[in-house]
């Protein structure tokens, strides 16, 4: 598994037996020294990653895409911002090597380089959508602090905006992939949806994949779940906007859905692990599908040997999110707590325990943070 490339915070942390090494030898003032520059690292690249957030917030990276070197003022003015914050943000991020600086004309450039993966064009290559994340995760952290002493967790209420970031996130690649790349690949394929099938979608959120597939296979029919009322609410009016009568939504737990054999296909997607009762739901999901339907899971590319997950890029930003959210909202109502980094044995453990058999373990290009799991009932 491979992620998109991320900053390196220097060594990597001392394992077990380096402790138990190190016990008996004097102070190591270079170790000491290295991890001085590795906690400033580390400081600077959270500041960064608040300062790439805002640029996306803004539109700053987007309005710098592809243009030439320019003032402060004249960014500003293309962004339809204001000159003072604009100056300091670009001080910050030129410091840090996002954009370019020239002092003696006094302009700033945004590289092609850095613009194909910091702008909206980049699409689900934009990684200045996950860096959304840092500032929402602040809004939270006495909330999770305060979980570490009884595991009690922090329910969905405490975390009013990580629905519309996880469905920016998200929408990119299902926008750009879900028809005409993911589809195809699940057994019967785009023509067996063009003839006409029924899919749910366990955990839909806003809908968008449900409308994406609504529109694009009119003789099928499309029903999403999800226990947020908002989200459903969101849907609903998504799918009315669009004119799809073939789409509906309907507010569930997913650990409660009953309707045997009602579905040829099921997907989910980025939600098993963060169910208070994954198993449950995966049982009911196996219930819902017809014999030898499908089910699509997809999940957050990791490895279930935290030993396998050391040298993974974008590991720390993944343990990170999971204990920010996805543990915190499943232990809050009485979950197993599974987290983002679960992964691909556990999953597939889960799979086959609730019935599922002639697992396929894949992936998409384009969605590097994800693994696609293919499973019949």
């Amino acid at each position: 598994m491979k992620w998109p490339g991320a900053l390196r915070y220097g060594p990597p942390m001392a394992t077990a037996s380096d402790h138990s090494d190190s016990a008996a030898t004097e102070f190591d003032k270079g170790r000491a020294k290295a991890f001085t520059q590795q906690m400033v690292d580390i400081l600077n690249s959270g500041a960064m990653a608040v300062m790439v957030s805002v640029g996306h917030k803004t539109g700053l990276f987007d309005a710098m895409d592809g243009a030439p070197p320019d003032t402060v003022e004249g960014i500003a003015k293309r962004a339809g911002l204001h000159p003072r914050p604009v100056r300091e943000w670009l001080s910050a991020v030129a410091c840090a090597g996002i954009v370019e600086h020239d002092p003696a004309r006094g302009t700033f450039l945004l590289p092609a380089e850095h613009a194909g993966l910091l702008t909206r064009r980049a699409g689900p290559l934009n990684l200045a959508v996950q860096a959304q994340y840092l500032g929402l995760f602040g809004a939270v952290e006495d909330d999770v602090a305060e979980s570490f002493t009884d595991g009690s967790g922090v329910p969905y209420d405490k975390y009013p905006k990580f629905q519309a970031v996880m469905a920016q996130s998200s929408g990119d690649r299902q926008e750009r992939t879900l028809v005409d790349v993911v589809v195809p690949m699940l057994p019967g394929g785009t023509e067996r949806f063009q003839e006409g099938i029924d899919l749910a979608d366990v955990g839909c959120g806003s809908g968008l994949a449900l409308c994406l597939l609504g529109k694009a296979f009119p003789k099928s029919r499309f029903t999403g779940f999800d226990f947020s009322e908002d989200a459903i609410a969101t849907a609903r009016q998504r799918a009315a906007d669009a004119g799809l009568s073939n789409v509906h939504f309907e507010e569930a737990d997913a650990a409660a859905l009953e309707h045997p054999q009602s579905f040829d296909y099921v997907t989910s997607f980025d939600a098993i692990h963060d169910q208070a009762h994954p198993a449950k739901v995966l049982a009911a999901i196996h219930g819902m599908l017809r014999p030898g339907g499908v089910y699509l899971c997809v999940e957050p590319k990791a490895s279930s040997d935290l030993a396998e997950m050391l040298d993974e890029p974008m590991a720390p930003f993944i343990y990170t999110i999971s204990t920010m959210h996805c543990m915190q909202v499943s232990l809050a109502y009485g979950g197993e707590g599974l987290g983002a980094a679960w992964g691909q044995q556990t999953a597939v453990e889960y799979l086959e325990t609730a019935g599922f058999h002639d697992i396929e373990v894949t992936g998409v290009r384009e969605d590097r943070a994800n693994t696609f799991f293919i499973a019949r009932a």
